[in-house]
């Protein structure tokens, strides 16, 4: 007959129970009252309970969001506190947690923070190289419920202030040192690679204080474009997608008027996130979690010597109400809901500003800071943040054919489709994940893999190893189910589903816009094809002229 793990560490635990009393019954009849009374030490019971829990899956419910320790490197110590890695706060929280000096955690939301140190006993540690926190030590400085349920191995967490935003009415970076050097594009039309380049940094810290080069995204990237002729987000986003930056300052330094083609990235950015439509509490959220948030203005201002009636050089406060489209970039690294509407030139509804960083030198503003009313036309239009940086150690191979990124959408005049992207394998390789673009928001997907293609007809044969749902749209990587093999020389290709919610054209592609800028635009670099049903595909260069933005990536065996 065989017995749980379970129900054998409980017998353990009786019999000791046993031992125990019968040892103090024999020694002393007086004492025959503590025989019912008896305990066993926790440092006895709380390791065996630790070790039954962890023999088995670890389940986590957490404000409606569900891990295991399946996916998730989750265990309970020998005290009984359930132990997460800190990088699953932000998100699994909705909150800000950041490891400063690599040995003090601070954990914020809504407007309570918790601080942990390593030196203390206090349910922070460092194991294996990773920061861990219990949850249950956490959850009573963040005014949460916290509980665990031996039976079915479940830690249920929810926060008692329902209703109530998970942001302060007032943050600002710089007094986190989560902001990045403020420096100063000079005469160059370059704003867009500092405002990628600077919320990239942003994103990195405090953990990592690095400094990127702003020469190298804006010269060494995939498009026809000089530092004079100036750019947008889109281009510093498909720059980091393709893995051809970023690189370090100090290896590429800006205004020389020369780049290092031969550098390779640093980093590998893995998911961008775009927040759309003013959606003022998704850039106070992105700020909060991630870091610093790339945005866009209308501005007549050239450098920090400028006049214009949209700006207050005392308040270091700016307000554009107009029609004009926007042509600055910068970063959003704070906010403030009562910042006074009379600090403007301009009459406002209401106060309230966003805290944002310039290029234009520690000369303009509050030390290259200023103010932008929540009333301008364009701030919080279009807005980009740096989700998901790694090491780039993390794959040995990256497969593509879009280098100059989502330029345009295509679809059916439906919101879904199949796309997919052909390659050959290296080597002797895994493939791991794929990545894409979502084109809006709460874009829902499936992966699937061809082994061995050879032609249209191969799509009959695939297999799926990945599905779900994106929020926002921007800039993806997911991983495999399981990895993928294929043998050198071998041809394969990966298919993606994609359903976006009232859109006709969900898929993000590769194409010549016929703008300046796109004219170096390669279409001969891959092999892609569509389908409306998943059945039927056609090649997509051959009927569409573009490429789709699907990427592979491996590591080799």
């Amino acid at each position: 007959m065989k017995y749980s793990k379970r129900y054998m560490v409980f017998t353990l635990i009786l019999a000791l129970i046993f031992v125990s009393n019968f040892y103090i019954y024999a020694k002393d009849n007086s004492t025959l009252g503590a025989f019912r009374g008896a305990k066993i030490q926790s440092g006895v019971w709380s390791p065996l309970v630790a070790d039954d829990v962890n023999g088995g899956t670890i389940k986590l419910k957490i404000e409606n969001k569900e891990y295991t320790s399946e996916n998730e490197h989750v265990y309970m110590d020998d005290e009984r506190n359930i132990m997460v890695p800190v990088t699953m706060l932000r998100d699994a929280l909705n909150s800000s947690a950041h490891v400063y000096n690599k040995e003090e955690l601070l954990v914020e939301k809504h407007s309570l923070t918790a601080d942990f140190k390593l030196s203390d006993d206090n349910g922070f540690v460092q194991y294996k190289g990773a920061f861990y926190v219990s949850l249950d030590k956490l959850s009573k400085l963040l005014d949460m419920t916290c509980s665990f349920d031996t039976a079915s191995n479940t830690l249920t967490m929810t926060d008692k202030s329902e209703g109530v935003s998970p942001v302060p009415p007032k943050y600002d970076l710089r007094e986190k040192q989560r902001v990045s050097q403020v420096r100063d594009q000079g005469t160059y039309g370059t704003c867009w690679a500092f405002a990628a380049t600077s919320a990239l940094e942003s994103a990195l810290m405090p953990e990592e204080n690095l400094l990127f080069s702003v020469d190298h995204m804006s010269m060494s990237n995939s498009f026809n474009v000089n530092q004079y002729d100036g750019g947008e987000y889109t281009m510093g986003m498909a720059y980091l997608a393709a893995w051809q930056g970023p690189v370090y300052d100090a290896d590429d330094p800006y205004g020389d008027g020369v780049t290092r083609s031969d550098l390779t990235a640093v980093k590998h950015v893995q998911e961008i996130r775009i927040i759309d439509g003013k959606d003022y509490q998704g850039i106070k959220e992105a700020v909060f979690k991630y870091g610093g948030v790339q945005t866009s203005l209308y501005s007549t201002i050239t450098s920090s010597k400028t006049k214009t009636p949209y700006y207050n050089r005392q308040t270091n406060a700016y307000c554009y109400m107009g029609s004009e489209k926007p042509n600055h970039d910068v970063v959003i690294i704070g906010w403030d809901d009562n910042y006074p509407k009379e600090n403007f030139n301009v009459d406002l509804e209401g106060d309230g500003a966003f805290i944002c960083q310039n290029s234009w030198g520690s000369q303009f503003g509050e030390d290259g800071v200023f103010y932008v009313s929540y009333y301008d036309t364009n701030v919080g239009t279009h807005n980009v943040v740096y989700t998901d940086v790694e090491d780039t150690d993390n794959y040995d191979n990256i497969y593509q054919s879009d280098l100059c990124g989502w330029v345009g959408k295509m679809g059916y005049d439906k919101e879904d489709m199949y796309g997919a992207n052909v390659f050959t394998a290296q080597s002797a390789e895994s493939l791991k994940a794929a990545s894409f673009y979502a084109t809006a928001s709460d874009t829902s997907y499936k992966l699937y893999v061809v082994k061995n293609f050879e032609n249209e007809y191969s799509f009959q044969n695939k297999t799926q190893v990945a599905e779900g749902t994106l929020e926002n749209s921007g800039y993806y990587t997911v991983d495999f189910d399981e990895p993928m093999e294929v043998e050198a020389g071998e041809r394969y290709a990966v298919v993606l589903y994609i359903s976006t919610p009232g859109s006709t054209h969900p898929m993000a592609i590769e194409y010549d816009s016929g703008e300046k800028y796109m004219s170096a635009v390669d279409l001969n670099d891959g092999e892609g094809y569509i389908s409306y049903d998943g059945v039927a595909f056609i090649n997509v260069k051959e009927k569409q002229d573009c490429n789709l933005c699907i990427k592979a990536f491996s590591d080799n065996r």
